[in-house]
């Protein structure tokens, strides 16, 4: 089973490959995100675990692709992203 510090760490990839490998410091993550920078270092360590992500990932889990899609849009949307 994947920890945390593992999803984050996907997570954070991902979005530096959608800017075309450009990186982005732990810093830029944590505004995003907005929160403080060193609860990032930690999620991304393994030090903390917030529940709330891994549940949120396994409920993600349960969808089909097309249905992860649909749902992170109307999440996108409701989030003013």
């Amino acid at each position: 089973m994947a920890e945390i510090s593992d999803i984050f760490n996907i997570l954070h990839n991902a979005v530096e490959s959608k800017n075309l490998g450009k990186k982005i410091s732990q810093s830029q993550m944590a505004d995003k995100l907005g929160v403080p920078m060193r609860t990032y270092q930690d999620w991304k360590l393994g030090i903390t675990k917030p529940q709330a992500a891994l549940a949120v990932c396994k409920m993600l889990c349960q969808l089909d692709e097309d249905e992860v899609l649909y749902t992170l849009k109307k999440l996108k949307k409701a989030l003013g992203e």
